[in-house]
């Protein structure tokens, strides 16, 4: 056996046998998990998840009758449950990449003044595990720890997608592109900004997913190679012309090297 993305696999690559319900069940969670507090509505899980509607509706109850997602009584949308933190105590230590990353979020921080965030790959999406605010006193507070969003259609996101051989981007791409809509993109736009990316050595996102910012990003990567998460300045348009972007990119270009060197490897 073998571990993908978080998956246990046959050393053969496909999935194990039998897991179809469960795949199905993390999927509708996983699509919960990016609605946040706000929630999400049924049909929005079934168009995220391309599940039949009696499908998701009969998971969406199995897993409120085991207190795993609730509904919200106010909007009727479906949200992660309050037993899911609990179970997360369970192993409560930080990870290694949060952990060989905070300095140079700080470090970028206190030099550019402007908001910093650490992202890391979660199957499909992507999740926001740190951010940093700076001394500037306009801030982009885009994204709040614990957020997740779907793999191409934040800055780090795409950074991510740069930093993995070209189909396999793709292949997440194209699972992905159902979920783009709701941050109006597509897939051939994704596209394009992940061979963008490759070609910089870093992400430029000249509109950012809030109006009026632009955001940078490059990517982190495992000791054995895999791509792992991004580290990310948000600020506004005018804060990011392109000798200041250079800037940006050469010391986040740098941290993220420094990073990669600082995590442990697996013994």
């Amino acid at each position: 056996m073998r571990m993908t993305n978080g998956r246990l696999r046959p050393r053969g690559g496909e999935p194990l046998p039998g897991g179809q319900a469960i795949r199905r069940a993390v999927a509708v969670l996983r699509t919960l998990a990016i609605g946040g507090e706000r929630g999400v509505p049924l049909a929005e899980v079934v168009q995220a998840t391309s599940l039949t509607r009696p499908t998701v509706h009969r998971i969406v109850h199995v897993l409120i009758e085991e207190g795993i997602v609730e509904r919200s009584e106010r909007t009727g949308n479906y949200v992660v449950g309050r037993q899911v933190p609990e179970l997360a105590l369970a192993r409560p230590s930080r990870s290694p990449l949060l952990i060989a990353a905070e300095p140079h979020l700080a470090a970028a921080s206190v030099q550019f003044g402007d908001t910093l965030f650490l992202t890391v790959r979660t199957g499909f999406d992507t999740l926001c595990v740190a951010r940093r605010i700076g001394s500037y006193p306009i801030q982009i507070l885009s994204i709040e720890v614990g957020v997740r969003r779907p793999l191409g259609v934040s800055s780090a996101g795409v950074a991510i997608l740069a930093a993995m051989p070209s189909p396999e981007a793709r292949k997440i791409v194209l699972a992905n592109e159902a979920r783009f809509k709701a941050y109006r993109t597509d897939a051939p736009t994704v596209i394009g900004q992940i061979q963008l990316a490759r070609r910089r050595g870093y992400n430029l996102r000249d509109v950012g997913l809030v109006q009026g910012t632009k955001s940078l990003s490059a990517w982190i990567r495992t000791p054995d190679g895999q791509p792992a998460g991004a580290i990310t300045l948000s600020a506004i348009r005018n804060r990011l012309g392109p000798r200041r972007a250079i800037e940006v990119a050469d010391f986040l270009v740098a941290a993220a090297r420094s990073i990669e060197a600082a995590m442990p490897r697996d013994r």
